[in-house]
């Protein structure tokens, strides 16, 4: 995977600073800074990303937006943020906080990830070292700040030559084991361990083990109770999954039944066309007006009626693109008895006026056009 380094003009690296800059003991975000080597398996990193966002996924859906979160930044060897990546690795280069929380992306970084990296024998690991003592310098002010290093096989060697990791124990393949200790015989080895936690220095053995890795790192971010969740789905667990398949098959797992806002939602969906009644509305969801609003409020941040307008928005552009209605025909067909209304608030969800959509994604010919290809033939 080839990665293309930023420009050398962006902002200096931002590799957590000393110890005492900062008064944020445990933030709500907690951040992981990635260097990416030339030499680095990425395949590790996104590995990591994936667990870190379904972390977040499972925080929201015990906590809600009031759940810490765990975010990310990929950065080259001189801690400078890479640029964003191609296609549908682009998410993995994006920090999922940065829109919510201008301060994620301010705030130093509570750990640092070093993925194992490609060489083909111990030589070639020491030489991949040495090309990035800088990096290897920012781990040791790292630690000194307090921070986290995480590593995966032989990323194990750039931390080490950090220098602060002397009396740690650190986990590592058992083929890597010899040279290791032989480089450095101040670290101790957790032999029979995929992964060992040991003050400022968390290491993984091999690829397998960074689900592992992600799970200790969310019970250092939010928490054993998380953590214990995150295991739960993150770690293979076949007794589990034999009880699963044993109680299903006895039908004692009902299906999930509908929540207030699903039965809110569907109700609205079906229900577009027509005028938006908070009272009907809170009688087909089974709760009061008041026990609604604050579902709304406290699970997508906006009331119903913003989010019937969103559906209504999302029928327009459909119709706007595929048929030929008029304007105030797709009004009434979206719940509007007012054009102008339904202008002002299709330019407010899409910035830009109904026409000039329908002029830039109309995906039917005009009218004058329809079928003379076929009847030329």
């Amino acid at each position: 995977m080839a990665i293309q380094r930023a420009n050398t003009a962006m902002q200096p690296p931002r590799f957590p600073s000393p110890a005492g800059t900062t008064s944020r003991a445990e933030p709500a975000v907690y951040r992981v800074d990635i260097p990416l080597l030339p030499e680095s398996a990425a395949g590790n990193a996104l590995q990591l990303i994936d667990l870190l966002r379904s972390a977040n996924l499972l925080a929201g859906l015990r906590l809600g937006a009031q759940a810490p979160r765990l975010a990310w930044r990929l950065l080259d060897a001189e801690g400078l943020p890479l640029p964003q990546l191609p296609g549908p690795l682009a998410a993995y280069g994006a920090n999922p906080t940065q829109s919510d929380d201008p301060e994620a992306n301010r705030a130093p970084a509570q750990a640092l990830f070093i993925p194992s990296f490609h060489a083909p024998d111990i030589p070639a690991i020491r030489a991949v070292a040495g090309r990035y003592g800088a990096l290897s310098r920012q781990l040791g002010i790292a630690v000194d700040a307090g921070c986290k290093l995480v590593t995966v096989g032989n990323g194990a060697w750039l931390a080490a030559h950090s220098g602060r990791l002397n009396g740690c124990q650190a986990s590592l393949p058992w083929f890597y084991i010899a040279g290791f200790e032989r480089d450095f015989p101040g670290i101790g080895l957790s032999l029979g361990q995929d992964v060992s936690d040991d003050g400022p220095w968390l290491s993984g053995a091999l690829p397998h083990s960074v689900n592992l890795l992600a799970i200790a790192l969310v019970r250092h971010a939010m928490g054993p109770e998380l953590a214990a969740a995150c295991e739960s789905v993150m770690a293979p667990d076949h007794q589990r999954a034999r009880a699963a398949l044993q109680a299903n098959a006895q039908q004692h797992i009902p299906a999930t039944r509908d929540s207030t806002l699903a039965r809110a939602i569907a109700f609205m969906e079906a229900h577009l066309d027509q005028p938006y009644a908070l009272a009907r509305l809170a009688e087909a969801a089974s709760v009061s007006t008041r026990t609604l609003l604050r579902h709304f409020q406290q699970e997508l941040s906006q009331s119903p009626l913003d989010y019937l307008h969103g559906l209504r928005c999302a029928r327009a552009r459909v119709m706007l693109e595929v048929t030929l209605e008029s304007v105030p025909s797709i009004a009434v067909a979206c719940g509007y008895a007012d054009p102008a209304a339904f202008r002002r608030i299709f330019a407010r969800y899409t910035g830009m006026a109904p026409a000039e959509y329908r002029k830039r994604h109309a995906l039917r010919a005009p009218r004058r056009r329809w079928r003379v290809e076929v009847a030329a033939r």
